[in-house]
């Protein structure tokens, strides 16, 4: 028994050439080893690692630059209509077939793309701006200015928004910049809340106290120190608005209240295919396929973004 004992706590020898002395490394001790990356290098790194964002990013761009070059290294225009060829299935000459007046859908689609793309972007674009700049002030200098604007955007949150934008579309009758208008009008509310809640929480931080100390200017503490903290959540906030603008677009497209023909858009083409749904179902499934890839491809870029522009989470991949 006892010399089992002295044999369970004897060290092994360590066989020659088992272990190598490498001695002190004071210059390896120093090195950094993750590489130096600024704020959005090491978001687009992320991006890339997240393969659902990344996939949806390109597939967003392709949409993009098939809306903006498609129409036009086409032989057929938008508006052409071919009587030998109505309501034909996909084939080598139409490649998504033609609509009932034989209006190719290949260009027509993409032309509608340029135009419900366009809208969606820009709308959500100025929504952000118009919604940061309000909600940017009330949040930093509060009192009155405060007060008086968030009462008015608890009035416009108590009125449907669907409701005010077919009201104004009414008003101002059909056409791109209708629509954009209608869209600005109550959709920079979300933004603007957002932003100010952001602002009252960043404005209290110690080194916005500590600017205010060194007599740094309003202008350069909102611009320098609190834009570059939010900017990440409203490019997420930017992202997730387009595919909503989209879809209002394409809605009011759809009751006649969005796009003038001739002209065309997504919602124009699910308009005109539904009454042949029964006898030629892919005028209404083509731009319904690309208006829920699209919208679903957004959907998921923006939580990409989200993860990826959060600042919390550099270095923790």
């Amino acid at each position: 028994m006892e010399q089992t004992k002295q044999t369970a706590f004897e060290i092994p020898e360590v066989p020659p050439g088992g272990f190598e002395h490498v001695g002190k490394n004071l210059k390896g001790m120093d090195a950094i080893t993750r590489p130096n990356l600024s704020y959005w290098q090491d978001a687009w790194r992320r991006i890339r690692k997240n393969r659902v964002a990344f996939f949806s990013l390109m597939l967003v761009t392709l949409y993009a630059l098939l809306a903006i070059f498609a129409p036009i290294f086409s032989s057929y225009g938008y508006a052409d209509v071919d009587s030998q060829h109505m309501s034909e299935l996909f084939s080598a000459s139409h490649w998504l077939g033609t609509d009932s007046l034989g209006r190719d859908l290949w260009v027509r689609v993409w032309r509608g793309g340029r135009v419900s793309l366009s809208i969606g972007f820009l709308s959500a674009l100025l929504n952000a701006i118009l919604g940061a700049l309000v909600g940017g002030l009330c949040g930093y200098y509060g009192g009155k200015l405060d007060a008086i604007v968030m009462r008015i955007i608890d009035v416009l949150y108590g009125i449907p928004n669907l409701i005010v934008t077919i009201l104004v579309m009414v008003v101002l009758g059909p056409g791109i910049f209708s629509l954009v208008i209608a869209l600005i009008v109550v959709g920079w509310i979300g933004t603007a809340r957002f932003v100010r809640g952001e602002v009252l929480r960043l404005r209290e931080q110690d080194f916005v106290a500590a600017a205010k100390m060194l007599g740094v200017s309003d202008f350069v503490i909102i611009v320098k120190h609190i834009i570059p903290n939010i900017i990440g959540l409203i490019i997420t906030n930017l992202t997730m608005a387009v595919p909503n603008a989209i879809f209002r677009e394409a809605f009011l497209s759809y009751i006649g209240l969005g796009i003038a023909p001739p002209e065309c858009s997504w919602g124009i083409l699910a308009k005109e295919g539904v009454p042949l749904l029964r006898i030629y179902p892919h005028q209404l499934f083509v731009p319904a396929f690309f208006i829920c890839t699209t919208m679903l491809a957004l959907n998921l870029l923006g939580d990409g973004l989200r993860d990826a522009l959060d600042p919390k989470l550099r270095g923790t991949e």
